[in-house]
């Protein structure tokens, strides 16, 4: 099986999801720096999708960025991560059985 780790190498949870993968048998880990290579609106909008979550719920609150997306539609913020992809939260982790928020990192094992 194929995992697609959206990751930054600076984030302890990042880090433990990546783990959590490098550890899991018969899974080949693709890692994505995705602030070194930032996704396109189009490939946030459908990890999110499938993952199940909103663009708000996917939005780093912590960034200073965030703080004028309080309220904003799913357009407006998706727009801003794209253009400041540092408003991901991470690890977002994709597998053929689907797409997870790795926060906390152990809901990467859902999709395992």
């Amino acid at each position: 099986m194929k995992a697609t780790i959206w990751h930054n190498p600076r984030c302890s949870k990042s880090r433990e999801a990546l783990a959590i993968l490098q550890g899991a048998s018969g899974v080949e880990v693709e890692v994505v720096e995705y602030l070194k290579t930032p996704p396109t609106r189009a490939q946030i909008a459908a990890i999110y999708k499938k993952a199940g979550i909103s663009p708000a719920e996917g939005l780093r609150k912590a960034e200073e960025g965030a703080k004028a997306l309080k309220g904003a539609s799913d357009d407006a913020i998706l727009d801003a991560m794209a253009a400041d992809p540092i408003l991901i939260e991470r690890p977002l982790v994709e597998t053929s059985k689907g797409a997870r928020l790795g926060r906390p990192p152990e809901k990467v094992r859902e999709i395992l």
